[in-house]
């Protein structure tokens, strides 16, 4: 708007949003990027809800409610944060059927793989209003992204950047290199996919 120059003075009403204080943060996927998600929300205040493969104890979980069925857990979420890998269980995972569980007006965000989210059903709940809002950063079939996403104002959509810092690409690069020594010195990688 101020770039466009639409941007016509303060209004009370303009550009609404909703305070995540004292709101209710589902996480699916409670690896360690679910954790600093949770770490992060419980500055705000957040009740923190989670679904995961297992229950990650007191030590991990920092009171956080576990939940071993993720259609309980849906209910509690005012904001669904997906930090899940995509596998076959996983994949369109957030459908039409889980969307319907969540309390009206939830936000969904995105930040483990495109294809854990159903794009129509998301997209119908989207326009609906069930969901109020998405902030999506991975696409399934990207750097295509779904064209119903497109005309509507209530979605974020960024270009997978959510490892776009210097400190954080290094980090990744390092730990390709590590893993490399790992292989070639016959010593198992830390990070093995196959």
């Amino acid at each position: 708007m101020v770039r466009a120059g639409k941007w016509n003075g303060w209004a009370p009403t303009q550009l609404m949003g909703v305070h995540v204080s004292g709101k209710r943060l589902g996480i699916i996927g409670m690896g360690r990027i679910g954790r600093a998600v949770a770490h992060r929300a419980r500055a705000f205040g957040m009740d923190i809800h989670y679904h995961d493969m297992q229950h990650l104890g007191p030590d991990l979980d920092e009171g956080a409610t576990f939940h071993a069925d993720v259609e309980e857990m849906l209910p509690f979420c005012d904001f669904l944060s997906l930090h899940c890998p995509l596998n076959a269980d996983t994949r369109h995972f957030i459908n039409a059927e889980h969307i319907a569980h969540l309390p009206d007006g939830a936000v969904i965000v995105n930040a483990s793989r495109g294809p854990v989210v159903e794009d129509e059903a998301l997209i119908a709940a989207l326009k609906s209003g069930k969901v109020a809002a998405a902030g999506l950063d991975v696409y399934e079939g990207e750097p295509e992204v779904n064209p119903g996403y497109l005309d509507l104002d209530n979605v974020f959509l960024a270009p997978h950047l959510g490892s776009a810092t210097v400190e954080t690409r290094n980090a990744m690069g390092f730990r390709a290199l590590d893993n490399l020594d790992a292989f070639f010195a016959g010593r198992e990688p830390g990070d093995r996919v196959a």
